[in-house]
């Protein structure tokens, strides 16, 4: 598998206030707030020397994140990985013993390419996105 890191995600309860924090860190905006009406999220992407984050804040008490960030407040909680070859290393992956949190979808904030989340014991929760 030829992974790269693509961001770290970022869970927090109030996107404009850690968007203004992390500006203050030295981040600048790489694409504005928008909305993921699949996973009812806020979604804003900063960066800074090299590094990506992508904040991500539920929208929603439905929201897919809502049970995480009760849990874990405002906290990075997911490596994604991006991959020219997203089936084959997707498949891989779960016969490795990493399990599919969701089906691969689309992702708006990433103009529509797929992405999946998946978990292992001993990594914790990533992301895979279609070059």
């Amino acid at each position: 598998m030829a992974l790269k890191v693509h961001h770290i995600g970022y869970l927090v309860k109030k996107i404009e206030s850690a968007i203004s924090s992390f500006e203050k860190l030295g981040y600048h905006i790489t694409q504005d707030t928008v909305y993921d009406d699949i996973r009812q999220v806020n979604i804003c992407f900063m960066e800074k020397d090299g590094y990506c984050i992508e904040l991500v804040s539920p929208a929603s008490e439905t929201s897919v994140v809502s049970g995480l960030m009760k849990k874990f407040k405002n906290s990075p909680y997911h490596i994604c990985y991006e991959t020219e070859n997203f089936d084959e290393d997707y498949m891989t992956l779960v016969s490795d013993g990493f399990m599919a949190i969701d089906s691969p979808t689309p992702a708006p904030a990433l103009q529509g390419r797929e992405v999946v989340f998946l978990t292992s014991a001993s990594v914790g929760m990533i992301e895979l996105i279609r070059s």
